[in-house]
């Protein structure tokens, strides 16, 4: 059994020598933990012969309790030692500048998407979503797009290879394929179908189609289309409609021209074009060299569109038009090249 009186001096040199919290655990451990020296010496006195084992035990007890007061003092010396240098290493400089966070921002086609649908919303327009993944009949068939339109064509069109879906359609089952949107204008069929006018609704959305990238077009942008259907729909209230959210966009200022133009899905067609706001006019890539920029195409809706939604044409009437939300964007910040708004370039996004 080791000596008591020498585990108590070399014990007592290890508590007062600690200079950190740590070591200071290290020590009682090594002296008072379950293995621990001094707990070694109290378990072996059940060897000791029985007349000195009382003396011994006595003796134990005393270096024991003297020890844990030694550690609890040294250890209030070593908290009472720490706390100034916990204050001065937390110290604030309240006059120091505060760290700049730098937050996120809105993307470009995101803060137009959302302007041009407040300026519609006081006009009555209320905002309706459709699938990205659609439909050949709601895509092309509903919206007058005969079987032999070169939008259709596989150069054209990103056609899904999945199985046919099955529908029910003016009374005939007929296998419809799916496909990416080429224009959130399928969102129109599948509206009408469960909703009877009048009202006035916008569709925004991506679509995708199969065509070479350029200054002005992309295989993915963002429309928004409109649809009014009602008594008092006219292509007066048209041109009204498609005037005011151009100078809400862009100033009482902006110069437009109304031109007729075709689409399938429209009878009679007609196109605002907006003066193009990258060349002044001049003539760019952007615009063709023209001076100008197709942004606002629309019409009447046409009957056939009205038939496949299972309305009567002669008892509705009503008008659509579709807003190219990166060309107006385009326009609106200056952007000379489409292509920059999905590059996904933070030195270009990070400036909106």
């Amino acid at each position: 059994m080791q000596n008591l009186e020498e585990l108590k001096q070399e014990a007592l040199t290890a508590i007062r020598g600690a200079e950190r919290m740590v070591d200071l655990r290290d020590v009682e451990v090594k002296y008072l933990g379950r293995r621990g020296l001094l707990t070694e010496v109290l378990r072996g006195l059940k060897d000791v012969p029985e007349k000195e084992r009382k003396e011994k035990g006595m003796e134990a007890n005393t270096l024991r309790e003297l020890l844990e007061l030694e550690i609890a003092t040294r250890r209030s010396q070593l908290q009472d030692a720490e706390y100034p240098r916990q204050l001065e290493a937390e110290k604030i400089d309240i006059t120091q500048p505060g760290r700049k966070y730098h937050t996120g921002s809105l993307h470009p086609l995101t803060l137009v998407q959302r302007e041009v649908q407040d300026i519609l919303g006081k006009m009555g327009f209320s905002t309706v979503r459709g699938p990205e993944v659609e439909l050949e009949w709601y895509n092309f068939d509903s919206l007058n797009l005969p079987k032999y339109h070169p939008a259709r064509d596989m150069q054209d069109t990103l056609w899904l290879d999945e199985k046919p879906v099955a529908l029910k359609k003016r009374g005939e089952n007929i296998l419809s394929r799916l496909l990416m949107r080429t224009q959130v204008t399928s969102i129109q069929v599948r509206f009408m179908e469960k909703n009877n006018p009048p009202f006035a609704i916008v569709m925004p959305g991506n679509v995708f189609r199969r065509e070479a990238s350029d200054a002005s077009h992309e295989s993915q942008f963002s429309q928004m289309d409109g649809l009014a259907v009602g008594p008092d729909a006219s292509l007066a209230n048209l041109k009204w409609v498609m005037e005011t959210v151009m100078k809400k966009l862009f100033g009482s200022g902006v110069k437009t021209r109304l031109r007729p133009s075709y689409f399938p899905f429209t009878e009679p067609s007609v196109e605002l074009d907006m003066e193009c706001l990258v060349c002044q006019g001049r003539g760019c890539s952007v615009c063709k060299k023209t001076g100008w920029i197709e942004v606002l195409p629309g019409g009447m809706v046409h009957p056939r569109v009205f038939e496949a939604a299972g309305y009567n044409p002669r008892e509705n009437q009503g008008y659509a038009f579709d807003i190219g939300i990166d060309r107006i964007a385009m326009m609106k910040y200056g952007v000379p090249d489409i292509r920059l708004f999905r590059s996904q370039d933070l030195r270009f996004i990070n400036q909106f």
